[in-house]
């Protein structure tokens, strides 16, 4: 037989009773913000980037592993540079995607964080023994951009010219048709660093032109007064203008380079090979964006190359 005592449930619903009967107090969370606080918070929301996909199921890898295979490949410190090669800017020490690009200036630096990469190699990077050594405002802009982002920024310059089988110079001698050869060609600080490569049955002289048209995707400046019969080629992308007296010396049908200069035109008409110049970042794409390539499927991560093109 019960008590005559209240139950539990006679207590409760006398608490209930008396929360009831008390003036309610909002939460901070529930109380009526200012206009202009809504106005602040509506502006956030509708300018707050999406939430970011998520990358459980993206393979992973560490950057600082990427690195090394990139190190380890390129051997950068068998190279004396004009500026670091390697990792220059240190990001997220994971990455799901890389990006790679000619030249780590802004606007290659922005697209590669709006793609979501969280690394990006490029053959040109940040930093150059040529530059002021405190940050100009446009060096500091581009570190902002990567740091908030937290995106790694590698560059291998010389490194990626030589290289026998991922360099510019070997890829694009071999795309044009021709097998490289042992010769020594373009030393820069010691080291060889473009290559020649020969044809023993001979390109015809305008489809060599042709075909660095088709590879480079612009027309490329030509002094054609060489050999009709290319089988012969010094290719030295970027800017290898100069090193048209040793083409000559060689005895070469012609050279292959990026960037033009006065003087090439009376060089190779006299020294009787054929000039042309593509375009220093046009023929600097082969290298980087194989080197991506490599990376992805070594590391199983995304890879993009993002083309910025340069008429120069």
């Amino acid at each position: 037989m019960r008590g005559a005592g209240r139950g539990r449930s006679d207590v409760v619903l006398m608490h209930r009773a008396q929360d009831a009967s008390r003036p309610h107090t909002p939460l901070p969370s529930q109380r009526a913000l200012p206009a202009t606080a809504n106005a602040h918070n509506a502006r956030r929301l509708n300018e707050a980037p999406p939430n970011p996909p998520s990358h459980s199921l993206l393979p992973v890898a560490r950057r600082d592993d990427i690195v090394s295979f990139c190190d380890e490949l390129l051997d950068p410190d068998a190279f004396s540079d004009y500026g670091p090669n390697g990792l220059q800017v240190p990001g997220a020490a994971e990455v799901t995607k890389v990006v790679t690009g000619v030249s780590a200036h802004r606007e290659l630096i922005e697209r590669a964080v709006r793609s979501g990469a969280q690394m990006l190699i490029a053959h040109h990077g940040l930093f150059w023994d040529f530059l002021p050594r405190a940050l100009s405002e446009p060096m500091a802009e581009r570190l902002r951009i990567a740091l908030d982002a937290q995106l790694s920024v590698a560059g291998y310059h010389l490194p990626l010219d030589a290289h026998p089988a991922v360099g510019n110079n070997a890829l694009l001698c071999e795309a044009l048709g021709f097998a490289r050869s042992l010769d020594e060609f373009a030393r820069v600080r010691d080291r060889p660093i473009g290559v020649v490569g020969r044809s023993p049955e001979g390109v015809p002289a305008e489809r060599l032109v042709e075909l660095v048209r088709e590879l480079t995707e612009r027309e490329p400046l030509v002094f054609a007064t060489g050999p009709d019969a290319v089988r012969s080629v010094g290719i030295v992308t970027g800017a290898g203008a100069s090193f048209v007296h040793e083409a000559v010396a060689l005895g070469l049908d012609a050279l292959v380079t990026g960037e033009p200069a006065e003087h090439v035109m009376a060089d190779a008409r006299e020294g009787g090979l054929h000039f042309i110049a593509a375009g220093h970042y046009a023929t600097e794409t082969l290298g980087v964006r194989r080197l991506g390539e490599l990376v992805a499927e070594r590391f199983g991560v995304e890879h993009e190359f993002i083309p910025v093109p340069n008429p120069v």
